[in-house]
């Protein structure tokens, strides 16, 4: 069998590559938006979630606080030195739980991934449309 070759003339088919290459360049821009705006919801429901959980628990832990104090001022310690040391103890705990926090939120990839990946095929594409 031989190939079927395109009558076309030269000019219009450069002119056919340039429409389509166009056209690809713009449907890789909507894949790289949507996949962008895909992964910022998802990060933006995350950061919501942990704002509400922490707004909640700081209330708490305010309470449970005190309390702790109040025990072991119960317990013979001084009011000054009974504070000290539930406040070192929830410093400490706070230091560790913003850590562990920034260390999974730097694990977090926002790179759009499969339209890096489009574009190199689309690169590829390109490349043996031209030869």
């Amino acid at each position: 069998m031989h190939a079927q070759r395109d009558q076309r003339p030269l000019g219009q088919l450069f002119g056919d590559l340039a429409e389509q290459l166009g056209t690809l360049i713009r449907k890789e821009m909507q894949l790289a938006r949507a996949e962008m705006s895909e992964k910022a919801s998802s990060l933006g429901r995350d950061a919501a979630s942990i704002g509400v959980g922490a707004a909640l628990a700081y209330g708490g832990v305010l309470v449970l606080l005190g309390a702790a104090v109040l025990v072991l001022v119960e317990l013979g310690l001084a009011t000054w030195l009974a504070a000290m040391v539930v406040g070192l103890i929830a410093t400490v705990v706070g230091a560790l739980l913003v850590n562990a926090g920034r260390a999974s939120l730097a694990k977090v990839d926002l790179a759009p991934r499969r339209t890096v990946e489009t574009l190199r095929d689309d690169a590829q594409w390109a490349k043996e449309q031209v030869t």
